[in-house]
């Protein structure tokens, strides 16, 4: 006998014994714990399938112990940016045995269901019953926000050589915009991004930013498939 049944936000297809590692639970070592979301019974002469969850099925198992899984690397790169990323994942199972499979009769945990104020009776016609709501006090209004008089922040990462942290560095440094980048030096650019890991060269980013200032796009395109990372 076997079921489909979902633990944790997972589907796995279990039977009596065998082991199961889940995504973390809540309930502590050695203490059983039951699902109740059986998608499909098979006992070996009929299969039962839910609608999507089958009543009264139900799957029962113990906690063997809470622990982690193997390490997995996670490396992000972006092509001509200047930018990698690498960050290490383990995710936090549960081991669990099946005890026992149960077809019908087991018992589900109902939410409970807000009742309606009941009707009193007057002179044999039934009335409704007055129930006083507490009112919520209401919200004071937020004072309206100052308009700034910041101008928006172009997409610096357009520039060949310019990933997202040396963008981010570039606008809290003031240089926001293609207008002030073409007008900063590549001297003065090196200072700015002195803390940001890896190898920059600047010099062409200036002349990049003037042309995307000025709206020729064809033109900068057709110069940055001749740039690797910002170097003539």
């Amino acid at each position: 006998m076997y079921a489909i049944v979902e633990m944790a936000g997972q589907q796995f297809k279990v039977a009596k014994d065998q082991k199961v590692y889940v995504h973390r639970l809540q309930t502590e070592e050695g203490k059983k714990v039951t699902f109740n979301n059986v998608l499909l019974l098979d006992d070996g002469t009929n299969i039962t399938v839910g609608a999507p969850a089958i009543s009264g099925a139900a799957v029962e198992a113990k906690v063997v112990k809470h622990l982690k899984g193997d390490k997995v690397i996670v490396f992000k790169k972006k092509r001509r940016k200047g930018y990698k990323k690498k960050n290490g994942h383990r995710q936090s199972l549960t081991e669990i045995v099946i005890e026992s499979i149960v077809a019908k009769g087991a018992k589900k945990t109902e939410s409970k269901k807000e009742t309606k104020p009941s009707k009193a009776k007057v002179d044999g016609k039934a009335a409704p019953v007055e129930v006083s709501v507490a009112s919520k006090p209401k919200a004071e209004k937020a004072a309206p926000k100052k308009a700034t008089s910041k101008a928006k922040a172009d997409d610096l990462k357009k520039i060949e050589g310019i990933g997202p942290k040396i963008a981010e560095t570039l606008i809290a440094a003031g240089i926001a915009t293609f207008a002030d980048l073409s007008k900063a030096k590549p001297a003065k650019i090196i200072e700015i991004i002195a803390d940001v890991r890896g190898n920059h060269v600047t010099d062409t980013w200036p002349e990049q930013a003037k042309l995307a200032a000025e709206g020729k796009w064809d033109e900068l395109k057709k110069w940055q498939d001749e740039l690797d990372g910002g170097k003539a």
